[in-house]
Formats: C-alpha cells, sequence, structure tokens
C-alpha cells in the first residue's frame, strides 16, 4: 500500500463542462487523434438531439435544481438518453426485492459502441486480470490502445439521492457534449452509469432495501437481488475506478484518502490510484462556485470516518475483489439540493478526468497487480500491515505466517461449504475438488490451533493461492482480517468458514493435490430410491435447513431422526428430478436408499414475528427474519404485535412460534397481563424465540428463563468477532452440530448461564477460549451462555444471545435458529431437572426482578472513546462541547468515554461524532481506539 497523501484545496478555476480551464489536446491522451474542428472548446457545446435535463425534466441538475428526481424519473431519462445517444447502451443490472429495474447505461466514444467493440474492450480488460494467459507485450498494446472502465454508482442507501441525481448529469455530458473536454473521456474511458443501487430504499426515503438490508454491508455475501445483479455486471464490466456516492450527516463532503484501517490484502497500486484522485477532487471540487465564492478545507475533508477494511462496502469489494480504486463519496445531507448534486457532480466529473488523464498507467498498473498476486500465492506470502493517515503507525501486524493453500473440508455441513465455494467461484475465485486424500505436514487449523500430517478426504475443496484473486481469497476466506489500527466503523472479522462453521485448514506446505477444478454446484439426489424406499439427508447446514423448509412448503411429508439429525422423506413423496434439481441448487446431497423413513414428523411451524416496541420492522433482524423465513425458506411470517399479546388475540395465539426479533425495548411494551399471557402459551406448548437483547429480556420480564445478563467490565470491546463455543448435545436445538463450534458475537449482552434449561452454546473456560477480530476484555464471556433452550410447561423458550441472522450470511447460526423453529412437539422436559434443585419457577422469578445493566447501545453499540488516563481531562472538555450525558470509567491505564447511542447511528449519521473525533485530534488527544 502507498503513502498518505495529504491534499491542498486549489483554485476554483478547474477542468470540466462549466469550467474554464483549457481542454486536454485534440482526443486527449491514448484516444484516437481527433480531425481540427471535431471536437469543441466551448464547454456548452451539445448534440440537440439528447434529450438535456432541463428539458426532460423542467429544471436542471445541480445548480438551480429544485429538488431530488423520483425513480421513476431516473428510469426514463436513462432509458431516453440510451436511445438518442449512439455514445450509450443501456440496460438493466437486476431487479429490486419489489421488482424494480435497476437500470444503467454504458458510454464512450461512440466508435468504442459499435456491434461487437464494447464487448472486445470488456474481453481485454477482463484478460488483464489474468497474467498466466497473457503475456506481458499483450498486456501493454491493451494498456496502449484500450479505454480503461470507470463505474459510477449512486443511492445504494435510499434516502441519500443526490449521487444518482449528479449521475445523469454526467451521463447527459458524455452522451452529448461536444467538448475536447467530453472527448478526452469517451476516447479514453467506458464509463458505467448505475445510478441508483436501491430504488425501493429511494421511493422509501429509507436506507434499506425492502428487507431492511443495509446493501452497502452485503457486498460479499450477496444476499439480496440488488448486490447480486450487480456484482454480476462488475465481472462483465470489471472496474479500474469505481465511485460509490453517499450522502451523510452535516455540510461537508469527504473523499479520499481513507480513513484507517486499510485491509492488508488491498494492493498498492489502487491505494495510490485513490489518493491521487483525492488530490484530483480537491483541486476540481470548487469549479464553478459549488462551494461558495472560496475553497477552504471546510468545504471538504478527508482521512476520517470512512474506512477501507470491512469486506462488505461499496468501496473495499470492488478494491479488493477487482483490482479497482473503489471509493466512497460523501456529500452532507444538509445541503440544498442543487448544492448536493453539484457537488456529487464535481467528483464524479474530476475522477473521470484523472482516470482519462492517467489511463495508461491505470490500465499497466492494473495487471501488475495481478502478477503480483500469483508471486504472492506462489511463496505464500501475505501482505503486510499499513496505515494511511498521516498521524497513524501501525498497531497490530499481519503475523510471519505462509499461507500457499486453504482446504474445506466435507466431513460435515456440505451444503454450507458448496454454497461457499459457489460463493467464491462467483467471484471469479478458482477452486478444486480433491480426488484423492492429500497429507499436509504443517497446518493450521481454523479455530488458532496447529496440527501436524493432516489427511485432507477425498471431496474435500481445495483453493490455491496461486492464483489471481489470492488477495481476495485471503480477504474473505482468511481466518482474521488481522486489524492494524483499532479504529471501527464496522465489524472487524467476516471469515467466510467460521461464518459457516466449516471445518477449514490452511498450510504453507507446496502440495500438489489430484484435483479438479469445479465448474458447477455439487449435489442433488446421488442414488436413486426404489418404491416403498426413502431419500435422505443429514440437516446440518443452512443449505439443508432451507431445503427442509421449502419440501415441507411443496407439501412433502418429512420426518427427522431425534439422535442424528436425518431427515428422510418417502421415494414417491416427490419427483426424484425435481428434488434433484432442488438440492443441487442448495448442494445438498440427497441419498436414495430401500430402508423406510424413520423419525418423528416435522411441521410446517406457524410462525409470528413480533413487532414490538423498541423492534425496527425495517432494518435489523425483523428485516432479515423476513428475507430467511419468508423468502429463502417460504414460511408465511405472521406479524404479531404488542397489542396482540397483551390482548392475547389469535392473532398471538394461535401460533406455533413466536419469534422475537432484537430491540432496544427490555419488555416489548407487553403488560403485565401480556407478560403471563406469554408465559402461558409457552407453557401449553408453543415455541418463544428470542434473540439478542430485546428478545432475551422480553423472555425474562416473562419468567421464561433463569439467566440474567452479566455487567461488561470497563473498557469490553467486541467488535463483530468470532468465538469458539462449547455445544451441549442434550437438546434438539442443537442437532447437526458438532461438539466445538464457533459463533458470532457484535458487543452481544452477556448471559450468565441458565440454572433452569440448557446452556446450548457456552463460551470454554479453559484455554479452549479463543477469538478473533478485535477484542478488549472479552474474557468476561468465558463460562457465559450463547445459547439457552429453556422448557416451560409443554414449550420452550430458546434464547439466542447473539443475532443468528446477522445480514442473513451467519449460516451456523441460521442452522441452529432452523433447528429452533422445528423443535419437536413433546420434547422432553428433563433438562430443568438435571440443572436444579430449586423450584424453576422461583429461579426464573428472581432472575425477571435482578436489575439488568444499561443498554447503551440499542440495537448496535454505543460510542467508545479510549485515551490514556492522563488525556482524559482535556479529552472530557473537548466532549462537554457536545452532550452531557457522556459516561467515563478508567482501567489498566485507559480511559474510556461512553456516549450514548440509543438509535445505533453509525457515525457519519451521528449527530456529532465525527466533528468530536476531529476536535480531539485537533487538541492533540492520542485516541486508542474509536468505535463509532
Amino acid at each position: 500500500m502507498s503513502a498518505a497523501l495529504t491534499l491542498t484545496p486549489a483554485s476554483p478555476a478547474q477542468a470540466g463542462p462549466a469550467g474554464p480551464a483549457a481542454p486536454a489536446g485534440p482526443g486527449g491522451p491514448g484516444g484516437p487523434p481527433k480531425a481540427p474542428g471535431q471536437c469543441s472548446t466551448d464547454p456548452d457545446a451539445h448534440l440537440g438531439a439528447v434529450p438535456a435535463p432541463e428539458q426532460f425534466f423542467g429544471f436542471p441538475l445541480g445548480k438551480g435544481q429544485p429538488r431530488v428526481l423520483t425513480t421513476e424519473e431516473i428510469g426514463k431519462y436513462v432509458e431516453a438518453v440510451g436511445g438518442a445517444s449512439d455514445r450509450v447502451v443501456t440496460g438493466t443490472v437486476a431487479h429490486s426485492v419489489t421488482g424494480q429495474d435497476l437500470p444503467y447505461a454504458i458510454v464512450s466514444d461512440s466508435h468504442n459502441m459499435v456491434p461487437g467493440q464494447l464487448k472486445k474492450i470488456a474481453d481485454q480488460i477482463r484478460s488483464l486480470r489474468d497474467p498466466r494467459s497473457l503475456r506481458a507485450d499483450k498486456a501493454a498494446r491493451i494498456a496502449e490502445d484500450s479505454p480503461a472502465v470507470v463505474w459510477i454508482a449512486g443511492n445504494v442507501h435510499g434516502g441519500e439521492k443526490s449521487g444518482a441525481d449528479a449521475a445523469l448529469k454526467t451521463l447527459y455530458e458524455l452522451a452529448s457534449g461536444l467538448s475536447c473536454d467530453v472527448a478526452k473521456r469517451n476516447d479514453n474511458l467506458v464509463t458505467v452509469i448505475m445510478p441508483t443501487q436501491n430504488p425501493d430504499g429511494r421511493d422509501a426515503s429509507r436506507r434499506t432495501n425492502e428487507y431492511g438490508f443495509d446493501l452497502n454491508r452485503d457486498w460479499f455475501a450477496r444476499t439480496q437481488p440488488e448486490t447480486d445483479g450487480k456484482l454480476e455486471m462488475l465481472r462483465r464490466y470489471p472496474p479500474q475506478v469505481f465511485v460509490d456516492a453517499h450522502e451523510m450527516g452535516g455540510r461537508q463532503y469527504f473523499f479520499p484518502p481513507n480513513a484507517d484501517p486499510i485491509h492488508h490484502e488491498i494492493a498498492d497500486q489502487p491505494v495510490n490510484w485513490i489518493n491521487r484522485i483525492g488530490a484530483a477532487n480537491a483541486a476540481g471540487f470548487g469549479y464553478n462556485g459549488a462551494c461558495g465564492d472560496a475553497v477552504t478545507t471546510e468545504c471538504y475533508f478527508n482521512y476520517a470516518t470512512y474506512d477501507l477494511f470491512y469486506m462488505g462496502y461499496g468501496d473495499s469489494v470492488p478494491t479488493t475483489g477487482f483490482g479497482a480504486a473503489g471509493m466512497t463519496f460523501e456529500k452532507g445531507s444538509s445541503s440544498a439540493v442543487e448544492d448536493r448534486v453539484q457537488q456529487q457532480f464535481n467528483t464524479q466529473w474530476a475522477t473521470t478526468g484523472w482516470a482519462a488523464d492517467n489511463r495508461r498507467e491505470v490500465l499497466k498498473g492494473y495487471y501488475s497487480i495481478w502478477q503480483t498476486a500469483l508471486a504472492e500465492g506462489a511463496t505464500g506470502a501475505l501482505e503486510p500491515n499499513e496505515v494511511v493517515q498521516p498521524a497513524n503507525t501501525v498497531r497490530f501486524q499481519v503475523p510471519d505466517i505462509t499461507i500457499r493453500s486453504y482446504f474445506l473440508l466435507p466431513d460435515r455441513q456440505l451444503g454450507d461449504v458448496r454454497r461457499l465455494v459457489e460463493r467464491l467461484r462467483r467471484m471469479d475465485v478458482e477452486v478444486y475438488r480433491v480426488k484423492k486424500p492429500v497429507k499436509v505436514p504443517s497446518a493450521r487449523v481454523f479455530g488458532g490451533r496447529t496440527a501436524s500430517d493432516v489427511t485432507v478426504p477425498e471431496g474435500a475443496y481445495w483453493i490455491p493461492m496461486d492464483q489471481p484473486q489470492k488477495h481476495w481469497i485471503q480477504a474473505v476466506i482468511g481466518e482474521d482480517p488481522y486489524v492494524p489500527f483499532p479504529y471501527f466503523y464496522d465489524v472487524s472479522s467476516w471469515s467466510n468458514p467460521l461464518l459457516a462453521g466449516v471445518d477449514t485448514i490452511s498450510t504453507g506446505d507446496k502440495l500438489s493435490p489430484k484435483a479438479d477444478l469445479v465448474k458447477d454446484i455439487d449435489g442433488g439426489v446421488a442414488s436413486p430410491a426404489p418404491r416403498g424406499g426413502s431419500y435422505s439427508y443429514p440437516m446440518d447446514s443452512a443449505a439443508a435447513s432451507e431445503l427442509t423448509f421449502r419440501l415441507l412448503g411443496a407439501g412433502v411429508p418429512l420426518t427427522r431422526d431425534a439422535r442424528t439429525g436425518v431427515v428422510s422423506l418417502p421415494a414417491t413423496a416427490m419427483n426424484r428430478g425435481e428434488l434433484d434439481k432442488l438440492a443441487r441448487s442448495l448442494g445438498v446431497t440427497v441419498d436414495g436408499g430401500a430402508a423406510p423413513v424413520s423419525g418423528a414428523a416435522l411441521r410446517t411451524p406457524d410462525a409470528g414475528l413480533f413487532a414490538g416496541t423498541g423492534v425496527s420492522t425495517t432494518s435489523g433482524s425483523y428485516g432479515e427474519a423476513r428475507y430467511v423465513l419468508g423468502d429463502r425458506w417460504g414460511l408465511d411470517l405472521k406479524p404479531v404485535t404488542t397489542a396482540d399479546v397483551n390482548d392475547n388475540t389469535p392473532a398471538f395465539t394461535e401460533r406455533t412460534v413466536l419469534l422475537v426479533p432484537d430491540g432496544s425495548s427490555a419488555n416489548g411494551g407487553l403488560t403485565a397481563q401480556g407478560l403471563a399471557n406469554l408465559k402461558q402459551w409457552v407453557a401449553a406448548g408453543g415455541t418463544y424465540v428470542g434473540l439478542r437483547n430485546e428478545g432475551t429480556r422480553v423472555a425474562r420480564a416473562a419468567g421464561l428463563t433463569s439467566t440474567t445478563e452479566k455487567a461488561k467490565p470497563t473498557g469490553y470491546q467486541v467488535i463483530g468477532s468470532h468465538f469458539r463455543v462449547d455445544v451441549a448435545q442434550d437438546s434438539p436445538v442443537s442437532l447437526g452440530r458438532p461438539a466445538e463450534d464457533f459463533q458470532f458475537n457484535n458487543g452481544d449482552p452477556i448471559l450468565n448461564p441458565s440454572q433452569t434449561g440448557a446452556n446450548v452454546l457456552t463460551y470454554p473456560s479453559d484455554d479452549t477460549f479463543w477469538s478473533n477480530g478485535y477484542t478488549v476484555g472479552s474474557e468476561a464471556l468465558k463460562g457465559t451462555a450463547s445459547l439457552v433452550d429453556e422448557p416451560t410447561g409443554a414449550g420452550h423458550a430458546v434464547l439466542f444471545a447473539y443475532n443468528p441472522l446477522f445480514r442473513a450470511y451467519n449460516e451456523n447460526g441460521i442452522h441452529l435458529l432452523a433447528n429452533a423453529l422445528l423443535y419437536p412437539a413433546g420434547a422432553p422436559q428433563s433438562l430443568a431437572k438435571q440443572r436444579t434443585a430449586a423450584a424453576p419457577d422461583a429461579l426464573r422469578s428472581a432472575a425477571a426482578t435482578a436489575q439488568e445493566p444499561p443498554n447503551l447501545g440499542g440495537e448496535w453499540r454505543p460510542i467508545v472513546i479510549q485515551v490514556a488516563d492522563a488525556d482524559l481531562a482535556r479529552t472530557q472538555a473537548v466532549v462537554e462541547r457536545y452532550t452531557d450525558t457522556a459516561l467515563t470509567a478508567s482501567a489498566d491505564g485507559s480511559s474510556y468515554v461512553t456516549i450514548p447511542n440509543p438509535e445505533g447511528l453509525p457515525a457519519d449519521e451521528h449527530p456529532f461524532v465525527r466533528d468530536l473525533v476531529r476536535d480531539l485530534g485537533a487538541a492533540g488527544i492520542p485516541l486508542r481506539s474509536v468505535v463509532a
């Protein structure tokens, strides 16, 4: 990664369609020479056939714009420009959850858009990503002759609208402008414009999509249709520059250089380009008076708030997975519409100008990215940690380890293993299926262990690092992201094998396994079943859980063995071809045999989804439940309100399962009668499933559990990290899970173990305790419970201290949730007898009246700033300018200033945290960590 670059403001007289700067030479660098008079020195010259925004909308975009556009207007304008300009092709990237189009426009010089030429350009750019099959001399010719690919995407957060409007202004200029400034861009670039990535959210002025997902956290998992279609198009037209245009609080504008941390596997070249584009944006930011009469550093900022670390962002994924200069641009939403759109356009125009000016260098560097990846992969070298902010130093380094291969083992959860393989393949990772057992002399076993002479069995999946996507492999498969600097805008771990609970090893050994390249997803019906026989599969994964619910939804009779977790169905219950197609799509192997079905019958749960006080129905685990349980599993989720439970209405009492999502209320708004109704419903045979804060607290208030919350010690920080957990095998909730597993913790409540039920998942108390990511004081979790199964009468309360639905990519949590929803009726009630000599009701009543720790973080987390004890007084003086509600505590030489954040706002949407952190830096106060 490259050294930091300090930005300074420049004169407003900069290049742009409305700016006075002199144009580049005819055709621009690298483009075909323009005959005299072919391009104009008049920046206002445009093709009359292409509809100008003023004609189409009745007002200009940018200066003078009175309002933002509607989603419908965006689509119609893209279509109109595409139909009027031979420089443009248009289409649909994907469809939203509600079925709306996500339109795109590709714009370049008309000679690049003739039939076959655009495909040729895209093929050439893709070829640069694999130096194994492209000689350096041919790559040099492509860099000399081919345009680079630039993407401009806006509105991934639905309420952040100005980037989309600005993208249409950029489209108009490129599609119709006659100036040499426009010609330079079109000769040297293919610009892909995706105005809105979230039409459903835009229509609702809501950050999230229709399922409540933040689409700027979904990139590596691509669970949502909007993300999935976008990534497929990125594979078709791989970018060298990617702009993701957002809005934030306040009036300023952010463009890179980024804040630390930056992921170590991001290549040097895109970081260099990002920083230089930042300088170009600073230079071009204020032309045409967009920042007032004089440009000052108060107009924009860099090196703050927005990092390049988590692999779910619209900047980090294009950068790591595609080698692009992936950038987040943020404009303060307090500014007027015209200023927001104009400034977004200014940065888009400056960025495309820089890319056009530096096309040859960028394409040469693009080829080098993949050369370096191959060389590092062959030697097993990981990139070191670095920082980009001038005042920062690396606090934590990447360990001195060598990784030449990863192996995903097939001993269990095969469906989730295969779906992980598909996720990798759909990012152009080469994955191989092992044909013959291979011995690994020195293995690192996920979970912080090592082993010698490990035999990897036939059927395992081998991911060699000696391939172009080495950076992406390490970024999403690696056991730990190795954060260099303790500032966190999001989580600190997203290791895909740990999320899925997949047994995984890495090694630095030089190996040549006998293996075949995977070309399609494995699974399906492996062998036929005779009439009178059955088909079966282990329900040991999220993938197998989905298959189970979809079969139940189709009316297929299923049984499940209470000891092995194997699900079976009669051979005649479903057409074999249909079963094969469905199972294969999910990566699940179904075996046929002569034995009849066995086990207890499974029934589709009649599930209610609680929408009580403190639960957001448009985000968080409520929306995730609608997606996973409703969309993927096909369950007919029925809303259950606080009033339904308080009044014991049929909307509540007729349900067999009640799922209570995470939220910020301790009782969900339930009255004493409502809590009694809830307890009575469980005792009559209902299954209560509670998630994280609100889900566990409502259960406690209703007397359904003897768990209590343990106060988090001063300085405690668990920033989205994975932990090893022990799994109790005597609950139906753990059926199909191993004795040791991994679970994701994101600052979740700490639960003291139940005395009246089964502690299904517990954090080890001994030296097997392990975590990755960034944690401080996590030893407080030792011996506590992460998942509890509490029997009450004929029913059960299943309590997750964490969110098993988190972003719909926590596959092992999703499997456990499926087990909870399929809890067998009449399951043994011996758990309470085994765990307490006292009356369960007395212990649960005592837990219900126990004082809860303060919930400062709401559904997310509070703002916590760590400084040295010696700097506390100065820190408090700065903090007091902003709030009088901050709490202070000290431990081990550090002081922690905690700012309540009951709405769970991220740093850029919080009313003052970004300015507070800036002022602390200006005061010369070293920050040991910031969780914001």
